[in-house]
């Protein structure tokens, strides 16, 4: 009912206090604080709030630091020519080889960047026969076929994405060696550009390079393997979501749909 404003509000007093009022649903009357006790609490809120932004500063630089040294850190340990400032990485989601999707995960300067985020739905595949190599050369494959498209079009053209139209200087794809070579066949173009690929395996969390049949294993601990492990679990639940749709809405599908006079609920 009482808000406490800086001695300088004046004569906006008044009409603050009729706005809160407002938004209250009661009576809000707001005082200057001249003297006294008001002035002692204004004072002590000022101090506590100027404390509390430093803090936040400092956490959000500390973040920021962190975010320097795990993106640091991942260019030593990778041999990468480059900071790896967006980072991509493609997970494969389906059921005993149906509803085949992929998913696109994107991190910028060590954090998402879920604007960019994308997801595919696998065509060339059987149906019923799982083959996450092949799932995995086509999603790459098309990645780089908009890459390349991407580049004809105007920055101010309607159909540019600007998700595809940026170059990565990492891809990460989910699995082991069998599906990093799948990757490679489809990313020709992009590592003649100098876009880095490597494939991260789940078992024990190795890291498995072009040109090398000995993966990297980085210590749990570093935060390069952890940045690693969050933009893989993000393409992983990303790619879930999508698979999981898809598996409902077929779970759901009826030859009854598109039936005149048949609705959701007579279905």
């Amino acid at each position: 009912p009482q808000v406490i404003a800086p001695a300088e509000i004046g004569d906006d007093a008044g009409p603050l206090g009729e706005l809160l009022s407002e938004r209250r649903g009661a009576r809000v009357e707001v005082r200057p604080a001249e003297r006294g006790d008001k002035a002692r609490l204004y004072d002590l809120a000022s101090r506590t709030a100027a404390l509390a932004l430093d803090q936040e500063k400092l956490k959000a630089e500390r973040r920021r630091q962190q975010r320097v040294d795990a993106l640091e850190g991942l260019q030593a340990t990778l041999g990468l020519d480059a900071l790896p400032v967006r980072v991509e990485c493609y997970d494969i989601s389906n059921l005993m080889g149906t509803h085949t999707v992929a998913a696109m995960g994107v991190f910028e300067g060590g954090v998402p960047k879920k604007s960019d985020y994308r997801r595919f739905t696998i065509r060339g595949l059987t149906e019923g026969v799982p083959d996450d190599f092949a799932a995995m050369n086509e999603v790459l494959s098309r990645r780089m076929a908009q890459y390349e498209r991407q580049q004809d079009l105007s920055p101010h053209d309607p159909e540019r994405n600007a998700a595809f139209a940026a170059l990565p200087n990492l891809i990460v794809i989910d699995g082991g060696r069998g599906q990093l070579s799948a990757g490679l066949a489809a990313l020709t173009e992009f590592r003649r550009r100098g876009v880095a690929v490597v494939s991260l395996a789940k078992r024990i969390e190795e890291v498995f390079v072009p040109g090398s049949a000995v993966p990297i294993v980085i210590d749990h601990a570093r935060p390069e393997l952890q940045l690693l492990q969050r933009i893989r679990d993000e393409a992983h639940r990303f790619a879930i979501t999508h698979h999981r749709s898809r598996r409902d809405r077929a779970m759901t599908e009826s030859a009854l749909d598109g039936l005149p006079g048949i609705g959701p609920a007579r279905k």
